[in-house]
């Protein structure tokens, strides 16, 4: 390189062989590197329209739904991204509603009105007489049990 300096340079020696790799350094700095992106690329101002229209259109969708929808569409947004678009356009997050007809809800509903029991007889053996006993527990609340007893049951007594 310094070859191609110009001879008067070269002859008189104003330039150092340090101050050339400098050069040289800069030079390659200046061609050769990029500029540091950190995290993800902004979202374009059709994506922030859409979501929003999505939300106000639909008031049940989460993050995570409106995030299906725009892949559905050919846009790939984190839910994350979702999150914050709608928080600049002041759209509050999904409220919960109690329309959940999850396999779960249904099993607690029907919890709810079921009893688990069972029949069962005991002998006095001070009094020789048997005790006929039915115990019921909610399962909804299977801390309170409701027994009954008698010594002679009928069919009335069991229902």
């Amino acid at each position: 390189m310094v070859r191609r300096l110009p001879r008067l340079l070269r002859e008189h020696r104003l330039v150092t062989p340090g101050t050339v790799l400098r050069w040289h350094r800069r030079l390659v700095a200046r061609k050769w590197t990029y500029p540091h992106r950190t995290g993800r690329l902004p979202v374009g101002g059709t994506v922030v329209a859409l979501i929003g229209r999505i939300a106000r259109e639909n008031t049940g969708r989460g993050y995570r739904r409106i995030r299906g929808e725009l892949l559905k569409l050919g846009h790939r947004v984190a839910a994350s991204t979702v999150r914050r678009v709608l928080e600049r356009l002041r759209i509050p997050p999904t409220p919960r509603r109690d329309t959940d007809t999850s396999q779960r809800r249904l099993l607690r509903a029907q919890a709810a009105g079921l009893s688990a029991c069972d029949g069962f007889h005991v002998d006095c053996a001070v009094t020789l007489e048997r005790v006929y006993v039915f115990f019921a527990v909610d399962v909804a609340t299977p801390l309170r049990p409701h027994p009954r007893h008698h010594h002679q049951p009928r069919r009335a007594w069991a229902t």
